[in-house]
């Protein structure tokens, strides 16, 4: 049985996130990163955003954070984007 939550405890408010879809990505992410590596993109991101919160570089340090991880699972031969074997 699921206990309700009292007055005391209200439910917290869900954080907005900068990117909610890869439609709301830059064109520059969305232009070359397969959908896969655009979701990575976008979860590290949001990620780092939140951690990154009050940093007067906040935005830059998330765009080099998300790259990274995308990073982490893909490498660029030529002009794709290929996921690691």
């Amino acid at each position: 049985m699921r206990r309700q939550r009292s007055a005391a405890y209200p439910p917290q408010p869900r954080k907005s996130v900068p990117y909610s879809h890869n439609l709301n990505l830059p064109a520059s992410v969305r232009g070359h990163l397969p959908e896969h590596a655009q979701d990575i993109y976008r979860e590290a991101f949001n990620h780092a955003f939140d951690a990154h919160m009050g940093d007067p570089r906040q935005e830059e340090a998330a765009h080099r954070i998300a790259w990274a991880a995308v990073k982490r699972r893909y490498v660029k031969v030529g002009s794709q984007w290929v996921e690691r074997a």
